[in-house]
């Protein structure tokens, strides 16, 4: 199938500011295909579960070029969950766009497009979905990749740095804790990261502090 026939389920396209990964605060277009396998217990984006709209790849590349920004996000829900998503972020890659996936880990990332940047979301046990996570994903993460943990706990906390210590993590490519807002304090993270000397970056979400309250940001 050529790839302008490929479809995928979109739920929004959107251009914005990045709240996340070490491209935060780049100027990014967005795209979210509507599915995901997961029911991460503090998932933020429960709308793209299901509805959506059918659109070709090339349909929304259109889309992508109106828009006329050179750096994409496809997320989700779970983009991987659509077989046609691979068509999407080759497309994308043979455009020229500077391209991320955001992907929950649960799925097979190595037929992803080298020149893709995957920021792979490892669930940590207050999730629900730590027996999601493929452990074999981590055998191909590059330095151009990198990996998140949501933190809702110092049980959380501890589980994240026991991984990154046995599993050499640090070795394969950035990580990045994140607090769950309401659940976990910053600060007290911050502290445990500094305390404990991980070689991980702190982040928060900065598009929930541009537009509290907001969808589509």
């Amino acid at each position: 199938m050529p790839p302008g026939d490929a479809t995928l389920r979109v739920s929004e396209i959107f251009h914005s500011i990045q709240g996340e990964s070490t491209r935060a605060g780049l100027p990014t277009t967005f795209v979210r295909l509507t599915g995901c396998p997961l029911r991460c217990v503090w998932c933020d984006t429960e709308y793209a579960f299901t509805g959506g709209e059918a659109m070709s790849v090339a349909a929304i590349m259109d889309r992508i070029e109106a828009i006329g920004c050179r750096t994409v996000c496809v997320t989700g829900g779970e983009p991987l969950a659509q077989k046609a998503s691979l068509t999407l972020l080759a497309s994308l890659c043979d455009a020229g766009y500077s391209v991320s996936l955001e992907t929950s880990g649960a799925l097979d990332i190595s037929q992803v497009p080298e020149c893709v940047s995957c920021i792979v979301d490892l669930k940590a046990p207050g999730s629900g979905e730590i027996d999601r996570n493929l452990w074999t994903n981590l055998d191909h993460l590059t330095r151009s990749d990198e990996l998140k943990l949501v933190l809702a706990s110092e049980a959380d906390y501890n589980w994240a740095k026991s991984v990154v210590v046995t599993r050499h993590l640090a070795e394969r490519c950035p990580l990045l804790f994140s607090p769950v807002p309401g659940r976990l304090d910053a600060a007290q993270l911050a502290g445990w990261i500094l305390r404990d000397q991980l070689p991980v970056r702190l982040q928060l979400q900065l598009h929930k502090f541009i537009w509290p309250g907001e969808r589509g940001r």
